[in-house]
């Protein structure tokens, strides 16, 4: 069965994840990122909740639109320290790594911009 594309961008995470440190663990935003997460994961259950019990609709849909903000907020977050440390270090440095960084974002954007 073919990867899904949230699939495939999780295999490729991980496979990042092995040849670099990442900035957020550097400046300590990490914890900040997992309480976000935390908190997201909680509203999750929250709409897990409110579809068992059957809660009106559109209380459920603004759940859901809160979720996709926090998202999104974590995501400019993560982007943001993407392109302040590792691309702008891979800029400074030139060369392959450069073109690869700064494509490498121009996708991530492209995605975020999709969802």
């Amino acid at each position: 069965m073919p990867n899904t594309p949230s699939e495939t961008v999780h295999t490729d995470a991980v496979a990042h994840d092995d040849a670099h440190q990442h900035s957020y663990i550097a400046n300590n935003t990490k914890a900040d990122y997992l309480k976000r997460l935390r908190r997201i994961e909680g509203q999750a259950r929250g709409l897990q909740r409110m579809v068992e019990e059957e809660k009106y609709c559109i209380d459920i849909l603004t759940q859901i639109a809160a979720m996709k903000k926090a998202l999104g907020a974590v995501a400019l977050g993560l982007l943001d320290e993407h392109m302040a440390h590792c691309v702008a270090g891979a800029v400074r440095a030139g060369g392959d790594e450069a073109d690869l960084k700064l494509k490498e974002a121009s996708d991530a954007i492209a995605r975020l911009v999709r969802s």
